[in-house]
């Protein structure tokens, strides 16, 4: 057992044998058939989204993006770049002239706001429900593709503050995410997280970020214990997301770096969104004394594409 900034017991690590025994359990739990591509994506089904138009109260629309980073940072070594094209503006003479600019970036790094694909992570030479990861070419993914949300992702999304439930700003780097912890915040805030939700964990990563600065995220950073899981998969949550990346750093699992990763998308098939920020949410949700709420998710339309940047915007 390791010690949560709070003095609190939380799961200590996981040998390779144990993780990979959870990984089998949950790996035969889906119950779509071995021809699925959609993975948790089916609890997430048209009534599930008719009924979350319901949890609009205020008409009002907030953002879960971070805004896009250009900067070179401890955690965002690749940031993107964005170049203006054409003359400038400034030369524009009489009539019509246009501002031009284009963006390229690293869709799975640690700094911006992005979804995965179920094509994202592959271990032992297989993606989720068995496609062999050949599929994935020079190309792009042939199958399970971000191109297969391509129509977005509308639903019932809910918002678990861990560091409230614990009466903190922030989880330190390293600390982990428990079940129980997840039960105190469900408590606390009078919500319940269930079948088709998009669920968001909060562990205060981007406040810390914005408080003390970057840091080397890869290294060291909040994140769940993979144990969690199993209550996931339980509640048939559709989406998982965080403001850092679900996974704690350093892994807590001998010989797997990502175990999260590979337990939601690659056994469960769930997609994942990282480094959200929550920083216009929390208070909103704090005012209205309600955490959960409608969520539209819109990646790009990539179709062979191994996830997307996102701006997904809650609505009160």
């Amino acid at each position: 057992m390791t010690q949560t900034n709070t003095g609190e017991a939380s799961p200590g690590r996981m040998t390779e044998a144990e993780f990979r025994s959870l990984y089998k359990q949950l790996r035969s739990q889906p119950p779509w058939g071995p021809s699925d591509r959609r993975g948790a994506l089916n609890y997430l089904t048209p009534a599930e989204t008719l009924a979350a138009v319901g949890e609009v109260r205020l008409g009002r629309a907030v953002s879960l993006a971070a805004p896009v980073e250009v900067q070179v940072t401890p955690d965002n070594p690749e940031p993107a770049q964005h170049r203006m094209k054409g003359p400038p503006a400034a030369e524009a003479g009489r009539g019509l002239a246009f501002g031009m600019d284009r963006i390229e970036m690293n869709i799975h790094g640690n700094a911006d706001s992005h979804i995965d694909a179920l094509c994202h992570v592959i271990f032992d030479g297989e993606m989720y429900n068995k496609v062999p990861a050949e599929t994935i070419t020079e190309r792009g993914a042939a199958e399970l593709s971000i191109g297969m949300v391509a129509d977005g992702i509308v639903g019932r999304r809910v918002l678990l503050d861990v560091p409230r439930a614990r009466g903190v700003a922030w989880l330190e780097p390293g600390d982990q995410v428990t079940v129980e912890d997840l039960l105190a915040a469900e408590r606390d805030q009078h919500v319940s997280a269930g079948r088709g939700d998009i669920l968001l964990v909060r562990v205060g990563h981007r406040q810390r970020r914005g408080e003390q600065g970057p840091w080397d995220t890869a290294a060291i950073r909040a994140g769940l214990h993979p144990e969690v899981m199993v209550m996931l998969a339980e509640r048939q949550i559709a989406v998982l997301g965080s403001d850092g990346n679900s996974d704690p750093a350093p892994s807590v699992t001998d010989g797997v770096e990502f175990p999260v990763h590979v337990l939601a998308i690659n056994a469960l098939g769930v997609m994942l969104l990282d480094y959200l920020q929550f920083g216009d949410l929390v208070p909103a949700c704090e005012e209205t004394r309600r955490w959960s709420f409608l969520c539209v998710i819109a990646p790009l339309r990539l179709p062979t594409g191994t996830g997307s940047p996102i701006n997904p915007i809650a609505v009160l």
